[in-house]
């Protein structure tokens, strides 16, 4: 697993959410049974992302969530950003504290290049081309 099970919920369920961008929103209780993840579990992570502004909660009769803004406007690194932090595109892949350019460690260069790739390719990817790659490849995130 590459990233923490909460961002990996946390990703997910900010797509869901993205697929119904412009609608009513969407119960908490709803996105997870849909996504089939414990929901105290999400109630935290919409919380988190919330608190950051990339969710918006309302509350009371016909209250719930929606994504804060344009689905265009959201990069998968923001989410990662808000729910994992960024240390991981720093850190060393064999955890060696003081792992760096003047003393590096056998595989820093190499690990260097590839989660600068990764850093690049979730910063290039939005919530809108992910739902739309997604529906042109006929994945949908929530199964029957």
């Amino acid at each position: 697993m590459l990233f923490s099970r909460a961002c990996e919920y946390g990703l997910r369920a900010m797509l869901y959410l993205a697929q119904h961008e412009g609608e009513p929103p969407v119960r908490i209780r709803k996105v997870a049974e849909d996504l089939k993840v414990p929901l105290a579990f999400l109630a935290k992570i919409v919380h988190t992302l919330s608190r950051n502004n990339l969710i918006q909660s309302q509350k009371g009769p016909g209250g719930g969530v929606s994504i804060a803004h344009s689905s265009k406007n959201i990069t998968m690194l923001q989410i990662v950003e808000v729910i994992d932090g960024l240390d991981f595109f720093d850190a060393c892949v064999l955890g060696i504290p003081h792992c760096d350019d003047d003393f590096p460690c056998p595989l820093h260069e190499q690990w260097g290049s590839i989660r600068g790739n990764m850093r690049e390719m979730l910063a290039d990817r939005t919530l809108d081309k992910i739902t739309d790659q997604l529906k042109t490849r006929g994945w949908i995130l929530v199964r029957d």
